[in-house]
């Protein structure tokens, strides 16, 4: 398992660290500035130009002894100070002060930017430079880049485009927020951001994610007993975290492996119950049993034999509260969505599962729309339920418009789970899964060859056979942790499927073909 932390925590940790237990400020300070610059000469060899902008913090002053020892190593480094120097901090003082006393090279960011927008050989031309630092800002930042600094970093985007220059973060691209992930009107995108002790949460989150480049997390001496006094943001699963879903014992049958009922498709969409009911059978529950119209049932069971179709007469769906009730009570976990349509008989089909089933549920598209619609139905909420909402479906659930929800998805999702009592994913290209007591996940796996029809109902099928199958071995189900790792396994898998079937060519049900208890091969892995 794997943690994030907000810039106020960090900063706590960090204060906790120098105070509490005594590690000195200038020895995790060196530690900063030695990682950086390792990862300088990884990536390109002495005598190479490189240019390091510094702020007057401590963030600066990490750059600065970054290119102080990259000096040290053969490199030829220029300083640029920004800002007001005059309110630098006392660590950062005393690194420029040493930078001096060793005679480097300083340059005003006045200067660099006449320099940049002229077209200076020095800085454009084959001798230019092939790394620039970034030690702008912080963590801590928090208001919109304006002014000079706004003009300096729209230069250095210009660099860094027209060179090929590598862009090193420290800690946070200037310009990101730590927390949200969001632009602070203008920010500087990396090749690799190099963090401290753990990674942000803004590093996780679009579009600072983007902004970020591969992350490497650097220990600089931080002890995990700081971060245990000071608490975390989110958690991150890792493939080690899978070992945690209960294997398949030798003995089993396929009641041991769970029940799964899947309440889904409407005449002319059969496609999506199969996508689920697929899913839940490449995740290795026991018995799917598909509860869908009359229309479907002989492509249903063309398609996937495996499974058991149960059928319901839409015009009599008020008639057959017995039969669907039935239904529920034989399953050890339902999904209750996916291609339903938002026929009116819809609803009290919703009503009626939600009524009678004393299951974990996983609720989805179009039973979210007719839960938006009809918001008497949030009553039957219980941390039994797992909504898995898109940005689009979460707009309707919440009155959120798209982008209220992006600038800060983490809230969003924590807010909906609090206030309904129930586990939501709030589904993006870095999913959020919170519970109503605040505990978050942020998902690293997938890509973009994922986001195709058809992959949010294999996701609800991973989700429901993980949760019939901890919920039919009866040793008390985490519906927190196993939604988690249910969105890291469908990542995963369509990592897998893109490897084989490229970016532009995956299909939902080559998702689901790819899926496995285990999911470690490092297929299409981002590096972090």
């Amino acid at each position: 398992m794997k943690y994030t932390v907000t810039g106020a925590q960090m900063k706590q940790i960090d204060r906790d660290t120098i105070e509490r237990i005594g590690i000195p400020s200038m020895v995790l300070m060196e530690r900063a500035a030695l990682a950086v610059a390792d990862e300088v000469t990884r990536r390109v060899k002495a005598p190479a130009p490189v240019l390091a902008v510094c702020g007057g913090g401590n963030n600066g002053a990490d750059g600065i002894a970054a290119g102080r020892i990259l000096q040290s190593r053969g490199y030829e480094v220029t300083l640029c100070m920004v800002g007001n120097l005059d309110h630098a901090t006392e660590e950062n003082l005393l690194q420029q002060r040493i930078a001096r006393e060793l005679g480097m090279c300083f340059t005003e960011a006045g200067e660099l930017r006449t320099s940049i927008a002229a077209g200076d050989a020095s800085v454009r031309g084959t001798d230019g430079y092939r790394i620039i630092i970034d030690a702008i800002f912080g963590i801590g930042l928090r208001r919109e880049v304006g002014g000079s600094y706004r003009e300096l970093i729209a230069a250095l985007r210009a660099l860094a485009a027209d060179t090929a220059a590598e862009v090193i973060a420290v800690d946070v691209p200037s310009g990101i927020n730590a927390d949200t992930g969001q632009v602070m009107g203008m920010a500087l995108p990396a090749t690799v951001t190099v963090t401290f002790g753990w990674e942000k949460t803004g590093l996780l989150l679009y579009p600072g994610r983007s902004f970020a480049g591969i992350v490497r997390t650097a220990d600089i001496g931080f002890f995990s007993q700081s971060l245990e006094r000071i608490g975390y943001d989110c958690r991150m699963l890792t493939d080690d975290d899978l070992s945690g879903i209960a294997k398949r014992r030798a003995d089993g049958n396929k009641g041991t492996f769970g029940k799964l009922l899947i309440v889904a498709g409407s005449a002319g969409m059969s496609g999506a119950a199969y996508l689920s009911a697929l899913a839940a059978y490449r995740c290795g529950v026991g018995l799917v049993r598909l509860l869908t119209v009359p229309e479907n049932r002989v492509v249903l069971q063309t398609q996937l034999p495996e499974a058991i179709v149960s059928v319901y007469e839409p015009e009599r769906i008020g008639q057959e509260t017995d039969f669907i009730e039935e239904q529920c009570r034989l399953a050890d976990a339902i999904v209750l969505g996916p291609g339903l349509g938002q026929e009116p008989y819809v609803e009290t089909l919703v009503e009626t599962v939600l009524a009678h089933a004393y299951v974990p549920i996983v609720l989805d598209a179009d039973a979210l729309n007719i839960i938006s619609a009809s918001s008497h139905l949030t009553r039957y909420f219980t941390e039994n339920i797992v909504v898995t909402p898109h940005i689009g479906e979460m707009a309707r659930l919440t009155g959120l418009t798209v982008e209220e929800i992006k600038a800060d998805a983490l809230y969003t999702a924590r807010d909906f789970a609090a206030n309904n009592g129930v586990v939501c994913i709030l589904k993006d290209a870095a999913t959020v899964i919170a519970d109503k007591n605040g505990e978050t996940y942020v998902n690293t796996s997938g890509c973009s060859a994922m986001a195709k029809g058809g992959s949010g109902d294999v996701l609800s099928g991973v989700i429901g056979a993980l949760l019939a199958r901890e919920n039919a071995g009866g040793a008390g189900t985490d519906i927190l942790q196993l939604a988690a790792c249910g969105v890291y396994l469908h990542g995963r898998a369509g990592e897998r499927a893109a490897a084989v079937s490229g970016v532009h060519g995956v299909l939902a049900h080559e998702i689901a073909d790819h899926l496995s208890d285990e999911g470690t091969d490092g297929h299409g892995r981002n590096e972090r």
